[in-house]
């Protein structure tokens, strides 16, 4: 079996911007961004072949102007 993985990422941003959506949805490895409300500002979908690509694109995101906070969840099918 080889595992694809599939992350989400809630994003908690300083100050919220529409732009950043757009510049995630830009990232290679980023499938979808969504702006949310409630305790997190932001959802982001990525899906890469291994997990050292997640990584990187997951390193890009917190470095990101505005990004306070992020929590993973990493998904699987069974």
């Amino acid at each position: 079996m080889i595992f694809t993985p599939i992350v989400y990422l809630l994003l908690n941003a300083n100050e919220y911007d529409p732009q950043m959506l757009k510049d995630l949805r830009s990232l290679t490895g980023v499938e979808n961004a969504y702006a949310l409300y409630g305790v997190h500002d932001i959802i982001v979908k990525t899906k890469t072949d291994n997990m050292k690509k997640t990584k990187a694109v997951h390193d890009r995101i917190r470095k990101m102007k505005n990004i306070k906070s992020t929590l993973t969840l990493i998904a699987h099918e069974e």
